[in-house]
Formats: structure tokens, sequence, C-alpha cells
């Protein structure tokens, strides 16, 4: 998600807000300021302590890819509502745009002043923010990247939407059963530094490798820089360029929900395949009106949830980000740390006309 894209998927996306930073804070949207706590993560560098109490009162920030993307507004209300119903204090600050890394570095140092506890990190770009971030972790302030990563020396976890094989993979085969195996293919992506899309799409390439994707050929990867009108305008690009385009694959929920929009209105209805990552709510009208067969996403109040707890639960001194560690998410259930300290939050859905009402986000 915005997704993108559960996101983008803006992602990236649907939720894809909210918090106030200084004004000095380059330019961003802000909401609900809230005073820190004081000083920096509670957590020692050292061994992890599955035990540990949840110390209270912490601040974490959540700082998304954009602020006001309907993607990162649900995945980070759900972190809020984890936060508070820990005891600990919410901030959200971030750019206003999707491409804006040098504002996220600029956010990334101001929270590094005010000595946060941590942060929930939704990285524009894999290497940008590593040096503000290193900076901020040697003031002993916890750093969980969620949704987009970072490079894993960068930060102490990622808190991954679902495994990056999976989606690539599935969107693939989603995809290719709507055309029947056989046809050109594109696929409308977010920013092209947005290292959750090149790592989706990087296992795109590899599923169509496989031998019952023989006649199906990748054409062009766009790019709508999660930005609603830029997206609209790449489809009728894509269309345009090829006219015998059989699908889009969209990986981000502001992309798939743009493309839906063109296609809705075009000669190309139902005759062009649309799949990716959405939100049902974004997507409802398009899959009841015939222009989207199916598509899916993970939910993000799940994802920011998850982030929140991680934040928490590190900066406790529960978990460190090592492989193996194991941690209670609340209602959540019990994780695991994976390799490179990546915390998976589960299997996407595939939402279509038969489920698509039983969701709501």
């Amino acid at each position: 998600m915005r997704q993108t894209s559960i996101r983008r998927a803006c992602v990236t996306v649907a939720a894809v807000a909210s918090l106030a930073l200084a004004a000095t804070a380059c330019g961003g949207t802000t909401k609900n300021d809230v005073k820190d706590s004081g000083g920096g993560s509670a957590a020692s560098a050292g061994k992890a302590d599955p035990n540990a109490a949840l110390k209270k009162g912490l601040t974490v920030a959540f700082l998304p890819k954009q602020v006001n993307n309907p993607y990162f507004t649900s995945a980070d209300s759900g972190g809020k509502k984890a936060l508070e119903e820990l005891g600990q204090k919410y901030k959200e600050v971030g750019p206003s745009s999707a491409t804006d890394t040098s504002g996220q570095v600029s956010y990334v140092n101001t929270l590094t002043q005010q000595q946060v506890n941590a942060m929930a990190v939704s990285a524009q770009d894999p290497g940008a923010l590593c040096t503000a971030l290193k900076q901020a972790m040697s003031n002993g302030i916890k750093v969980v990247t969620y949704d987009s990563d970072t490079k894993p020396e960068c930060r102490n976890a990622f808190v991954s939407q679902a495994a990056a094989e999976d989606l690539g993979r599935t969107e693939v085969q989603l995809l290719a059963q709507q055309i029947g195996y056989k046809g050109e293919i594109a696929i409308l992506s977010a920013a092209q530094t947005a290292t959750n899309q090149n790592t989706w799409i990087d296992f795109m390439k590899d599923e169509l490798k496989g031998p019952k994707y023989k006649d199906v050929k990748l054409v062009k990867i766009a790019y709508g820089n999660d930005d609603a009108q830029q997206s609209f305008q790449q489809t009728q690009g894509l269309l345009q360029q090829y006219p015998n385009l059989k699908g889009i694959i969209s990986p981000t929920t502001v992309g798939i929900k743009a493309a839906a929009q063109y296609l809705s209105g075009s000669k190309y209805k139902g005759k062009v395949k649309l799949t990716g990552l959405g939100t049902p709510n974004d997507m409802r009208q398009y899959v009841k009106n015939g222009t989207v067969e199916g598509f899916e996403l993970w939910d993000p109040a799940k994802l920011g949830e998850l982030a929140a707890r991680t934040a928490v639960a590190m900066a406790s001194g529960q978990i460190t980000g090592k492989e193996g560690e194991t941690f209670t998410a609340g209602g959540m259930g019990s994780y695991t740390i994976g390799k490179d300290g990546v915390i998976t939050l589960g299997k996407p859905t595939v939402f279509d006309a038969k489920n698509i009402d039983q969701f709501n986000f």
C-alpha cells in the first residue's frame, strides 16, 4: 500500500495519518501534536528479555511515505489505536508527497532531536534514509520499518505486509488466470525507487519465467508515483502505446484505483483486466460494475497495529530484532522474527464480487 502501495496496495493505497511536527520540518502535513515522554529508547542493545514488562508512556512516531494517503491513514490509525491501548503516546508526521525523500530525512532528524522512543517508518527509498536512521539508533531510538523497508542495517526490524514472494507471485497468478494465460501485460507501479514495489516486481518477473506463462509477455513497467492523476495518465498511455494490452498489475492502492477509474469509463472496460493491491472501499464499485474481477491486499490497520506493538516490545527490551526472537502482539498473537529482522503480518486476501462486501476498509 499506498500503497503502494492493503500498498498499496499505496499503496500504494488505501489508508496509506496524523500528528504534529514543528513548522520548521519541511513542508509535510502533521496532526495531533503530543509531547514526547523524554529520553531515548529504554531497551538495551544487548540480549532480549521476553519476560520484560511493557513500559508505559513511550512516544512512538509514525512516519509514512505520505500523509493523507488513504492507505497510510488506515495503517497509522491501527498503530494509534494499539498505542493508546498500551498506554503509550502516538504521533504521526510525514511529507505530503510520496516522492519527497529529502522530506522524510528531515522528519527523521527532527524526531531524533525530539528523542522519541521509537519510530515506525515506511521508507520512500531503501538507502536515502540510512544515515539519518542510523543516527536515530545511535541515540537509543528504536527504528521499525513497515510497508516499505530500508536496508536491514538501517533499522531494528521490518514489519512486512506479507511475504514479498507471495505478493509478487500471486498478483501474476491472478492476472494470468483472468487473461487465459495469453497476451501482453504491463505493470503500473508507484515510485521507481519504492523498495516494496521493486521487490514485488522482481518476484513477478521471476514468476513469469514459468512455462505456463510462455504466452504472457510483460511489455512495460510504468510509474505513477502514487499520484492519482499521474497513475490515471500512465494507464491511458499504456493503452495507447500497446493497443493489444490484455492486462495490468498495479501493486499500489493509488495506482490500481486510478487505473480502474480510467478503464471503467473507456472502451477497454471488461476487455483489459486489472489486478494488484487495493482496498475494498476504493475498489468496490469497480468490482461491482465489472471493471475488476479480483485484487488482493492485507488489512493495513493490522499492519500499523503490528508495527506499533513491535516498536513497544523493542523499546521495552522484549526483543532486539534478532532472528528467532518471539513476542506476543496483544490479541494478534505471537510472532517470530525472521531473517534480517523481518516480521510478516500474514498472507494477503483476494477480494472479488463474492466477498468484497464483507470488508470495510
